[in-house]
């Protein structure tokens, strides 16, 4: 009798957990086939730490072959779904398509950026969703940084100085208030650098940060990030963006060059693929995370709609917690659907939150004990330590250096900013130059560049004009990348063959979304 075939498409916070638990139930009893467009799962709730400098990309990661030693990795992104052949279509890092099958399919793709119809940030903002724009962010402060302090016109110095996040949620509060810190220190007793004052911008159409936390929560994250020179901007959004800068919805115009997008994420668009019920982009599934119809397939995370058994007629928000949660009962469910064990539905109870503002302050929650100061950053970074599933070494000295050493404030080039836009289906990889392209000067390094990056990251993501975009270095985005007539290194121009699975970049963004620009996030947004 041949052994069970699962197939589990995406490695977050959801599809890790099931592939991890599964491989301990199953006992080499099934086959478990895991696909993921990278070797690694990417522990998410680190990544503002990683652009500011203080920890290294492959601290967040964790090696999925290494951990997962009963389950077969494969590398692609999946396209299409057969659900009546029971097939998963993928394509592969270098372009070669393949297909897998399965008795039981786990859908834990994850999630993307979100996008809102406002003129210009697709083309001039980045998200913040993967290594590679926490990498490109990385660069891109320290490089408009150096480009200030060397710019003899003082409205230039302070366009390059000055840094627009929009979305006050979990992630983007991180993002500015880590921001804060690292511009800071570049600019700090540096004798050629005396009177720049790097200016963050803390953006949300909310009338205050943090607004899906505890109110305590959000006034402690609004102290610190204020007392630290962070402008926070409530019941404000962006109105249109340029090169040159952001309108805000109050009609001030911010002479920027760069916009750092965390409004939230949407599903990845392989859900709505196939054809099923869904609520609100999210695949819809019953409180033991099967798909009704379909009793072969699961589906958790940020892809799937989860009943709220603990708050009827409402589902679970798109957050790590309930993902990581949801991966291990669904892991159980599809041992039990294989005759091991019972079904369980999905419970949670919140245990707390916890928000890292930088150095030693931080707002948590635990338990519903409501901390501030360096008892919450201790209670953070060992929150951290704890749920993350390996690297907790190597996170805990990173974190000691950077309390006795000076940070290093380089820029290593390995990410360019046509490689990382905004509008795609795959934030976890960076584009590269493809086809008859390479042969032309400068593509050969960009694409050593963009793939060598992210720590042993997989290399495939096509390139190629992605609709509603700029093209390249070509485009005119925020963030000291080669404009048009400047030299340096720029993707092949015109379509063609990509070496790598594009992923419905051409999705797009909901029109009637009553959040509006800067809605904010829910807490650890998304699970991949």
């Amino acid at each position: 009798m041949s052994r069970p075939r699962i197939v589990i498409v995406g490695a977050g916070f959801a599809g890790y957990r099931t592939a991890r638990t599964l491989s301990r139930l199953a006992r080499g009893r099934a086959d478990i086939t895991l696909l993921n467009p990278t070797d690694y799962f990417l522990y998410l709730p680190l990544l503002p730490q990683v652009a500011a400098g203080i920890l290294e990309p492959r601290r967040v990661t964790v090696s999925l072959s290494g951990t997962l030693r009963q389950a077969r990795l494969v590398l692609g992104e999946a396209d299409r779904i057969d659900l009546d052949a029971r097939t998963v279509h993928y394509t592969g890092p270098e372009g070669d398509g393949g297909s897998l099958s399965y008795d039981r399919l786990v859908l834990a793709a994850g999630s993307v950026n979100k996008l809102l119809p406002v003129p210009g940030v697709a083309e001039h903002a980045h998200g913040f969703r993967g290594l590679p724009e926490a990498l490109y962010l990385r660069d891109h402060v320290t490089r408009q940084v150096e480009l200030a302090a060397a710019a003899d016109d003082p409205a230039e110095c302070a366009a390059r100085c000055t840094f627009v996040v929009v979305g006050a949620g979990y992630t983007g509060t991180e993002v500015a208030a880590h921001g804060q810190l690292f511009s800071d220190a570049q600019v700090h007793k540096h004798p050629m650098r005396t009177g720049m004052r790097p200016r963050w911008l803390l953006l949300d159409i909310a009338d205050r940060v943090l607004p899906e936390l505890d109110e305590r929560l959000s006034r402690t994250a609004d102290r610190v990030l204020r007392e630290r020179g962070v402008d926070v901007r409530t019941g404000t959004s962006v109105k249109e963006a340029t090169r040159e800068g952001v309108l805000l919805s109050d009609g001030e115009f911010v002479d920027t060059r760069t916009l750092v997008w965390c409004v939230g994420v949407r599903p990845d668009p392989l859900a709505e693929s196939l054809g099923l019920p869904m609520e609100r982009g999210r695949l819809l599934v019953d409180p033991q995370l099967r798909v009704p119809g379909r009793p072969e397939v699961f589906a958790c995370g940020d892809a799937a709609a989860v009943p709220d058994l603990e708050e009827p007629g409402q589902y679970t928000p798109m957050t790590a917690q309930h993902a990581w949660r949801q991966g291990k009962v669904c892991a159980h469910n599809v041992a039990a659907s294989l005759g091991d064990g019972e079904p369980r539905p999905y419970r949670h109870s919140d245990l707390g939150f916890v928000v890292d503002l930088g150095g030693v302050k931080a707002a948590a929650n635990p338990l519903g004990v409501h901390l501030s100061g360096p008892v919450a950053g201790a209670v953070t970074r060992g929150y951290h330590l704890a749920a993350m599933p390996g690297n907790r070494v190597r996170v805990a000295a990173d974190w000691l250096l950077d309390a006795v050493l000076p940070r290093q404030a380089v820029q290593l080039g390995l990410v360019r900013s046509w490689s990382v836009p905004l509008d795609t289906a795959s934030p976890e990889l960076a584009r590269v130059p493809s086809g008859p392209g390479r042969g032309e000067p400068g593509a050969e390094e960009a694409s050593g560049q963009a793939s060598g990056q992210a720590s042993g990251q997989a290399s495939g993501q096509a390139s190629g004009q992605a609709a509603g975009q700029a093209s390249g270095p070509t485009g005119s985005r925020p963030g000291g990348e080669p404009g048009k007539g400047r030299s340096g290194p720029r993707p092949p121009a015109g379509p063609h063959p990509a070496p790598g699975p594009v992923k419905r970049t051409d999705v797009p963004a909901e029109p009637d979304d009553p959040a509006g620009p800067g809605h904010p996030a829910d807490p650890l947004e998304g699970d991949s």
